[in-house]
């Protein structure tokens, strides 16, 4: 186990903790993806931004996941990675 991964194992015992990881986990699995777009095509943020029309400031705040984007943002993004944007809704489990 990786230290990160020991320290995340850690925080989860605390359920204040766990509580906001599992509310912020849409915004957290949407920057990974935005994060996997740009490396599958080899790109640094700079140039993902000068292909939105952005800035890289821009770019790193949607991969931090701090900032929820619109749907023309997410659209820019994935062409500017030579992706296609969708949008995929799951059922509720329980």
């Amino acid at each position: 186990m990786t230290k990160l991964a020991g320290l995340k194992e850690g925080w989860m015992k605390d359920p204040e903790f766990r509580e906001e990881y599992e509310r912020l986990g849409p915004e957290l699995a949407l920057a990974a993806e935005l994060i996997a777009a740009r490396s599958r095509a080899g790109l640094t943020q700079a140039e993902v931004a000068r292909r939105m029309g952005s800035t890289q400031s821009v770019v790193a705040r949607l991969e931090s996941g701090s900032t929820i984007p619109t749907w023309r943002t997410l659209r820019r993004y994935a062409e500017a990675t030579g992706h296609k944007a969708a949008i995929h809704l799951e059922r509720e489990s329980g």
